[in-house]
């Protein structure tokens, strides 16, 4: 038997000043986003900017329904919509934002399971990691250095035969 630790670095900050400039400009790109979100059930709203190597900034918000599978997070919405007008362009950073309409979100809120596998794909595609940034409304900042980061022994077209 063999026993491992799996874990990661997390750079947290305490005000979004610490953060570079472009940085900085993703994150306030996030939380406009934030305020298109369509969370009329759960009222908690997200925004989510994505910095691609060409230099483009794309963005998405969480998109709620009433059948609430049916929804989408804003994380996938931005690298989805990404992928689709971009394709082939690296993404290099992630920034999500998130607030309630209900209480102050005091933490940052990391990527869903659905979320984090998503955007595991284009970092294994693209072999090169994507720093993912995390705000709400109040509090720190953190940062990770991939997704692959905050998503260990995650699941990829090896399994499927696809090496």
């Amino acid at each position: 038997m063999e026993k491992k630790q799996i874990g990661f670095e997390l750079t947290i900050f305490e005000s979004i000043n610490e953060l570079s400039q472009s940085e900085q400009e993703l994150l306030q790109a996030a939380e406009q986003a934030q305020k298109n979100a369509y969370a009329p059930y759960s009222n908690f709203q997200v925004g989510a900017a994505v910095l691609l190597e060409n230099g483009e900034i794309v963005i998405g918000s969480n998109q709620e329904n009433a059948s609430y599978p049916s929804g989408l997070c804003a994380e996938r919405v931005a690298v989805f919509q990404a992928g689709a007008r971009y394709p082939g362009v690296a993404i290099k950073i992630l920034a999500v934002t998130a607030g309630s309409k209900d209480h102050v979100v005091n933490s940052p809120a990391a990527p869903c399971g659905n979320c984090r596998q998503s955007i595991m794909e284009y970092e294994q595609n693209q072999k090169t990691p994507i720093v993912i940034l995390l705000k709400a409304e109040k509090g720190p900042v953190f940062k990770c250095s991939s997704m692959a980061d905050i998503l260990p022994l995650a699941f990829n077209s090896s399994f499927l035969g696809d090496s």
